[in-house]
């Protein structure tokens, strides 16, 4: 089975495969496909956490998964924690920690998060606005890891390539660059240092994996 990866910008992706569509914080977006079986938001802050873009996406059957902060901002909000995992139709998602070690930005205390989503036969691992942090290390069996790069807020490409190395993927993306803060040169900085293969998509194009 194979599962289609679309990079919409900054921070945002859109993930189907076998009929299940997932997005990951949708933000400015040129459409309203209301296509979504399911929508994750990472935390709080608003280029992740936008209603009227989740409103875009969203159907009556939509399920909202995220953090407190930003889970409680939906009627059909679900609250997910660190460590948690649920399924939503054929999509499991696994909530995992997602912080700042060294900057105020993203406290560990807020639980904040990212995502291992499973759909399609394929493991997809969303770090959130995330430093290299160590619970990267316990991360098993990562088809492709979509990594913020943009520095600032999160990791730059040094540290994102560290992060491969933890998590070990068969391959990533680079994001959190184009928009607010990172450019073009901090994605090819991190494809040129990272120990996989490199994806480097323009917004609103795909990879199939």
């Amino acid at each position: 089975m194979s599962i289609e990866i679309k990079w919409i910008h900054h921070a945002s992706f859109r993930l189907s495969a076998s009929g299940s569509i997932v997005y990951i914080d949708p933000w400015k977006l040129a459409d309203s496909p209301a296509d979504a079986t399911a929508v994750f938001v990472s935390h709080g802050h608003f280029d992740h956490c936008s209603p009227e873009d989740v409103a875009k996406v969203s159907t009556a059957d939509t399920v909202v998964l995220g953090p407190a902060d930003a889970a409680d901002q939906f009627p059909q909000g679900r609250v997910l924690q660190p460590g948690r995992q649920v399924a939503v139709g054929d999509v499991a998602i696994e909530a995992v920690p997602a912080y700042n070690l060294n900057k105020d930005f993203h406290p560990k205390d807020n639980g904040w998060l990212g995502a291992i989503f499973t759909l399609g036969g394929v493991r997809v691992y969303y770090a959130g606005d995330t430093d290299l942090i160590p619970e990267m290390d316990g991360l098993l069996d990562v088809d492709v890891a979509l990594l913020p790069v943009g520095g600032t807020y999160t990791m730059d490409p040094d540290e994102a390539a560290a992060a491969c190395e933890a998590v070990a993927p068969k391959s990533a993306v680079p994001y959190h660059w184009g928009d607010i803060v990172g450019d073009a040169a901090d994605a090819e900085r991190f494809a040129q240092e990272a120990p996989c293969t490199v994806h480097l998509l323009k917004p609103g194009q795909t990879l199939t994996v």
